[in-house]
């Protein structure tokens, strides 16, 4: 932001105005009666102040948003769902462009597409797309926004079947930083359509997406238990099936503390275990057959595996996860989990410090490795998992012990990682970093942002720079 822009914001008043009078949606200024609800982030670690919310309920809003952060001078964010972990969905003293108006989903089952607009969740695009009997690979909880975890690249739990999100990406409408609106796609703003998959936030708004739809409808998923004494055979075994196994079977690896809630026997609340979430896309009617080597690798404490509709499996985990808990995240990806590596991850996994704190393997591999590494933005086509170690709590009181637990368990994995990062994971950690997920295709990221935001207008986000000539 220029210096002093803030400043004269607060005071131009007619600017203000004539800004809040030519949009669709509404202005959310401090001092109003809902500024508060409407700048809280999903991450109750992370807490900004915007000078400005412009909550816009259509393309044109967010052009006249744009074009009035630029002409003022002000720092933009931009926010879809509000899950981004580092709170790049905000920002102080600045304007922020809050897409959660922009809700619709259109499906058309006879192409095989759905259109979903940027401020949709996931949960928004599966109850739309659920009934036509299709689905769009995504994440694992339904409550991430749709924007985010796409730009980012997208994993889910149907990557190794049909691929990342990005890999069913066939178009974006968006409004670049001089305000016009363009559509990208293999065929119009090739260049941008590449960047966008995988490359963030920084390119501009994208105000809706023309997804290809997959055709799954129920799964044969869900969590499986194992008392820590079976953790190391377990994930073993796990990674081999990952590594050697058909596409149809997909599921993460983690550890958690199981909440005391009904769901769970009593005699298991507030133990730590490791669980293995499937989903498997394949034939019904063989996935009992399919999961019994699975299920004799070692005696499961729980068991909820069984045929489940796909959306009902993508939102279990929502109620356990509610917006406002203190969240540090620490990602890497890994092309192989050593033997060594497992112990590690077992050492580690026997100090989670509060009942919500976790460590998550995502399978990456399958579908996700048929596209080349310098076909998207998305870097880390090799991999085969993506790790994320992540502290999580309700009281902001346990942030340091959650923060240094989640940093010492990244640290001794590390030098075992690829390298880099999955962007959607991280926090705000710096050039070094954004650099490391993004590996020989920066160069042409940041070539492209230098064609289409020379300025770096769009920055409150894992920041491309745009090169300099």
């Amino acid at each position: 932001m220029e210096t002093g822009a803030y400043e004269k914001l607060l005071t131009d008043e007619r600017a203000l105005n004539a800004f809040a009078a030519g949009l669709q949606g509404d202005l959310v200024r401090p001092g109003d009666a809902g500024y508060d609800d409407a700048r809280r982030l999903y991450n109750a670690m992370i807490d900004r102040r915007p000078a400005i919310i412009a909550r816009c309920a259509s393309p044109a809003d967010v052009q006249r948003a744009v074009n009035f952060a630029r002409e003022h001078g002000l720092l933009l964010a931009v926010r879809g769902g509000g899950h981004n972990g580092a709170g790049l969905g905000s920002c102080d003293d600045g304007l922020v462009i809050d897409l959660s108006r922009m809700k619709g989903v259109q499906v058309d089952a006879a192409a095989g597409t759905v259109r979903v607009e940027g401020g949709c969740t996931w949960g928004d695009v599966d109850r739309a797309a659920h009934p036509a009997g299709l689905a769009v690979p995504t994440g694992f909880i339904s409550t991430t926004g749709v924007g985010g975890l796409t730009l980012g690249g997208g994993i889910g739990y149907l990557t190794r079947r049909y691929g990342l999100t990005i890999d069913n990406l066939l178009a974006v409408e968006m409004v670049l930083a001089d305000g016009s609106l363009v559509t990208a796609s293999e065929s119009e703003h090739a260049d941008l359509f590449w960047a966008v998959r995988g490359g963030g936030g920084n390119f501009g708004v994208v105000t809706a997406f023309l997804f290809r739809g997959c055709p799954v409808s129920t799964v044969y998923g869900g969590p499986m238990f194992w008392e820590m004494e079976h953790a190391a055979q377990v994930m073993r075994a796990w990674r081999d099936l990952i590594l050697t196994g058909p596409e149809e079977i997909n599921g993460w690896f983690g550890f958690h503390t199981v909440p005391p809630v009904e769901m769970f026997p009593a005699e298991h609340h507030l133990k730590k275990m490791a669980v293995i979430t499937w989903c498997y896309t394949g034939d019904l009617e063989r996935a009992g057959a399919f999961f019994e080597p699975i299920r004799q690798i070692a005696p499961a404490a729980m068991d909820f595996a069984g045929p489940v509709p796909l959306p009902a499996l993508q939102s279990m985990f929502d109620d356990l996860y509610p917006p406002g808990l203190q969240w540090y995240w620490n990602a890497d990806f890994f092309t192989g989990l050593s033997d060594e590596v497992i112990d590690l991850h077992i050492h580690h996994s026997a100090s989670l410090p509060t009942a919500h704190s976790t460590m998550h393997l995502y399978p990456v591999n399958g579908a996700a490795h048929r596209v080349g590494k310098n076909d998207t933005a998305w870097s880390f086509r090799e991999a085969n998992f993506a790790q994320v170690i992540v502290g999580v709590d309700p009281d902001p009181a346990s942030s340091e012990r959650m923060i240094r637990w989640s940093k010492e368990y990244w640290n001794a994995l590390h030098p075992y990682s690829a390298g880099g990062g999955y962007v959607n994971m991280i926090m705000d950690e710096g050039q070094e970093r954004v650099q490391a997920a993004y590996r020989d295709n920066y160069p042409r990221l940041a070539e492209i942002k230098a064609r289409y935001d020379p300025r770096n207008l769009f920055r409150v986000n894992q920041n491309i720079r745009p090169a300099r000539g």
